[in-house]
């Protein structure tokens, strides 16, 4: 087994860890997300002398995911201060000669849940992290999906439920998904954090709505044969028989298959490799760095 080290890049921590070729996690550590240099520091003093053979790396964004741009590497246009337009596989690559492989955080979290995880065996599946963003990656035909940039299915809009007069969170859109349904909007509109709510507060019925709607326009444009929702939005549990039954009421009978009608509970997940989706991504990118596909 070769050693890999897996960085998952997010906007609130960053976790670094040593893994190996089957996904196992041997050590992991997890730090805030400061300023680069603070941050960046701590990454290469947890990686020095531990002889990693490759490198993964899935960082929150907006990212350049695409290897042909002089930007390949970088966090663009996000809003967290200081990170616009940092190199950051650059920074990595001054320090660690070995091969690396870079991608969202959510793509990462894909091609771990459908490499060891809720997909494992098939050939497509939609991961989505619902917490202080969202944010979604896809597997199609065994391959992550890019294009003129990487999916950013958090920012489409959703129609606003008829009872919701909160204006949005998101700053580029107001009242897109993100805006309406993200961690931060949540303690906006209600004024206290959700873990803070009651698992009946009808909070959740709204939430449920508007990723319910989300799923419907993702089902219908990628149809992934899993959807995998993660973040720290999603450990409320409730939401999913919520989702699920607001999910086939939108749908209507549209889509005539088993996954989507009896059986939406094993359909729309949690993730499988729970915390771990993000990391065990990581560790297969950098598996795919040194040109293996572990499927």
């Amino acid at each position: 087994m070769r050693t890999l080290g897996a960085i998952e890049a997010g906007g609130t921590k960053f976790v670094c860890a040593i893994g190996n070729e089957d996904g196992t996690v041997l050590e992991r550590v997890s730090f805030p997300t400061t300023t680069p240099e603070e941050t960046m520091g701590s990454v290469r003093a947890f990686f020095e002398g531990k002889g990693i053979e490759a490198l993964g790396v899935g960082s929150f964004g907006p990212v350049d995911p695409n290897k042909k741009s002089p930007t390949y590497g970088y966090i663009t246009t996000t809003p967290k201060p200081h990170w616009g337009n940092y190199n950051i596989l650059g920074e990595l690559k001054k320090h660690f000669d070995v091969p690396m492989e870079f991608d969202t955080d959510v793509n990462g979290a894909a091609l771990g849940e459908a490499t060891w995880g809720a997909a494992k065996g098939l050939e497509s599946c939609l991961y989505i992290t619902v917490g202080t963003g969202i944010g979604a990656g896809a597997v199609v035909g065994g391959k992550l999906v890019h294009g003129l940039t990487h999916p950013e299915m958090g920012h489409i809009f959703v129609r606003r439920n008829a009872e919701d007069t909160y204006e949005g969170k998101c700053p580029y859109h107001k009242d897109c998904l993100e805006g309406l349904a993200a961690g931060p909007a949540i303690e906006a509109r209600w004024g206290v954090k959700g873990t803070e709510l009651g698992t009946d507060h009808k909070a959740w019925e709204l939430e449920a709505d508007y990723l319910a709607q989300a799923l419907m326009s993702y089902i219908l444009i990628l149809s992934p044969e899993k959807i995998i929702m993660g973040g720290g939005v999603m450990k409320q549990q409730q939401l999913f028989p919520l989702i699920h039954a607001r999910l086939q009421e939108l749908l209507n009978g549209y889509v005539q298959k088993e996954e989507v009608m009896a059986g939406i509970a094993d359909y729309v997940v949690y993730p499988q490799l729970g915390d771990n989706a993000g990391i065990c991504g990581a560790l297969a990118l950098a598996a795919r760095a040194l040109g293996s596909e572990i499927r």
